[in-house]
């Protein structure tokens, strides 16, 4: 298994932006069909035209990189088996290197080892990010919650 290179981010300019502004709203109206596929058409610039079939699970994910992009974000398209090393899993849990590598010695995190170096899969990874973050709402709940009892707000 390979790692991915998560190092390289290029903002979209001006003009990116507004073509996935727009190119995004005429796709959406295609992904309330219960089909499949979507054939969509392509046009090159010497007018040849090619009709291309694309599974509507597809044409979701490009809407929303679409979407993404219309909002000057960066995006990054990573197959779910991929292996991170430490600093790139940090940087997508938004936390220090040294504090994942803690985590992953604590055993919160499966990873294996190469030599020195770590490698966490993207969705071990995706799995602890899901439970900190449902964990964090659900500690901010509990917290309003307490606010109401006490008449805090």
């Amino acid at each position: 298994m390979s790692t991915t290179d998560l190092t390289r981010t290029v903002l979209p300019d001006e003009k990116e932006i507004a073509a996935a502004v727009e190119s995004s709203r005429q796709l959406a109206a295609f992904l309330t069909t219960k089909l499949e596929t979507q054939r969509i058409e392509l046009a090159y610039e010497t007018q040849q035209r090619e009709v291309v079939e694309l599974p509507t699970l597809a044409l979701r994910l490009l809407v929303e990189i679409l979407s993404e992009l219309a909002l000057g974000n960066a995006v990054k398209v990573v197959p779910i088996h991929a292996e991170l090393t430490t600093q790139e899993g940090a940087d997508m849990l938004n936390v220090s290197r040294p504090h994942l590598v803690k985590l992953l010695d604590q055993g919160a995190l499966p990873h294996t080892k190469t030599g020195r170096h770590r490698r966490l899969k993207l969705a071990d990874l995706m799995i602890y990010k899901e439970q900190r973050d449902k964990a964090s709402l659900d500690a901010v709940d509990e917290l309003a919650a307490q606010a109401q009892e006490l008449g805090m707000g």
